[in-house]
């Protein structure tokens, strides 16, 4: 395992996977709490069971897997199974995390979490990264990236910490207004001194 664990996040359209893919092209293992989210619920695993039990086979595709679309519609509409959703899943993502991250071996690792604080990941790392571009930006480019408008992606980012909360928590912060290439060094420039802390 690596003995530095760095939490990398950021709002929505904020650039964490194109930050994220430049540390895996320097080597840096990488465990993403989304796909790690995804894994716990895969067909034939204890959460997707847990949750066909509590909610009924109707919760399923015809393959077997879970039907996102109407589990969304069903913890929407019960605030109830919101809380007994978050209450079954989050310990098991936080375990598979940290199983997933005691398996790496760069010289040190990064766990992707757009939730980092506010799911309480940061516990998890020695040092936080947040990408940070201006609410302009991040709302334009996840019109252009998503096709969705303007108003929905405004309700994800209210939804999600505060910029300022975040920037106040982050112990590195990697300024995204710019180019790829301004992008690429500052990334580079971080993966230098992490280094020095492995």
């Amino acid at each position: 395992m690596a003995n530095i664990i760095v939490g990398l996040t950021g709002g929505i359209g904020s650039g964490k996977t194109t930050v994220a893919n430049i540390f895996a092209e320097l080597d840096i293992d990488l465990v993403d709490a989304d796909i790690v989210a995804r894994e716990v619920v895969a067909v034939g695993t204890e959460g997707l069971a847990r949750i066909a039990e509590h909610f009924g086979d109707e919760i399923l595709n015809p393959d077997a897997s879970l039907n996102r679309a109407k589990l969304r519609e069903r913890i929407f509409s019960e605030p109830e199974n919101l809380k007994w959703l978050n209450a079954l899943l989050h310990p098991i993502i936080r375990t598979e995390m940290c199983r997933q991250l005691d398996s790496t071996h760069s010289p040190y690792s990064i766990l992707i979490a757009p939730l980092l604080f506010e799911n309480g990941l940061d516990k998890l790392v020695s040092r936080t990264v947040l990408v940070d571009i201006s609410p302009e930006q991040q709302r334009n480019r996840t019109v252009l990236r998503d096709s969705v408008p303007a108003h929905q992606v405004q309700s994800i980012i209210d939804s999600q910490a505060s910029r300022k909360d975040k920037l106040s928590k982050a112990d590195d912060i990697i300024d995204n207004n710019g180019d790829e290439s301004a992008l690429r060094s500052k990334v580079m420039a971080l993966h230098n001194h992490y280094l020095t802390l492995s």
